[in-house]
């Protein structure tokens, strides 16, 4: 099983609220990624949660510039493996941060398909991340979204159908199932119903894992990814908890 933690960046320059130094920044994620670790988790993914409004892809260089000196510090300040997510889905944007830092992993939000979103239709672009991660980073592993939060499918497409063309078609090596929204319970029976068409592909569950439930996703599930249950108080933006994160590890190891 693997547990993976959340670091939520606040808003990075260029972005609208953006107000913290680089340097508290990255400082605030080393200790994020340092608590996690000693609570027991697997891995880390980092996302650029903060930059709302978001830009569809083709984020800025500066977003970019900045995941790569947060990530590339967590790279020296822990052992833990650790993944990109560029928000709201440059997946070629996150290979790249990955290729520069040795990261393992990449989340990507639309990988194939189409998603209704607040950024508008977002299309995913397969062919050019799989062969970009292919030429600069090909141990990086990529963990696509099936019909990802905060998003609506086209009209007619079920969850079946959806997953089958990630799994056959995309070139993902995981695949993510997750709920409506941040930290919003993700359905156990559709992490079955991935899982069982998934074969041998790993399946992840990517929102709304807690104490209560993070044992039952991890008997169907190969890895959870929990963000906003680790939280002090449970605010998504707020540092780690300790003893939430030791909690949750806990709570996994229990039932397993």
């Amino acid at each position: 099983m693997s547990i993976i933690g959340v670091i939520h960046l606040p808003p990075l320059p260029g972005a609208p609220g953006h107000a913290t130094s680089m340097s508290t920044i990255v400082d605030a994620a080393r200790q994020d990624a340092i608590t996690l670790s000693e609570a027991g988790f697997d891995a880390i993914i980092i996302e650029n949660f903060g930059d709302a409004p978001f830009f569809a892809d083709n984020v800025p260089p500066a977003t970019v510039a900045a995941m790569t000196r947060v990530i590339a510090d967590l790279a020296d300040a822990t052992d833990l493996d650790l993944g990109v997510n560029v928000l709201r889905n440059d997946g070629l944007a996150a290979l790249a941060v990955a290729a520069a830092t040795n990261a393992n992993f990449v989340r990507i939000n639309v990988l194939s398909g189409s998603m209704y979103t607040d950024q508008g239709l977002i299309t995913g672009r397969a062919a050019e991340v799989v062969r970009l991660r292919d030429q600069i980073c090909p141990d990086v592993v990529i963990c696509a979204d099936v019909m990802v939060k905060h998003a609506t499918p086209p009209a007619g497409l079920t969850l079946s159908d959806a997953a089958s063309d990630l799994i056959e078609r995309s070139g993902a090596d995981a695949i993510i199932v997750s709920g409506s929204g941040t930290a919003k319970p993700t359905a156990l029976n559709d992490v079955k119903t991935v899982a069982k068409l998934a074969g041998e592909m790993p399946v992840m569950v990517g929102s709304g894992v807690t104490n209560r439930t993070i044992a039952s996703m991890l008997e169907v599930a190969e890895a959870v990814i929990v963000g906003t249950a680790t939280k002090v108080d449970g605010v998504t933006t707020n540092a780690v908890d300790p003893k939430r994160a030791r909690a949750l590890v806990k709570a996994a190891k229990k039932e397993s």
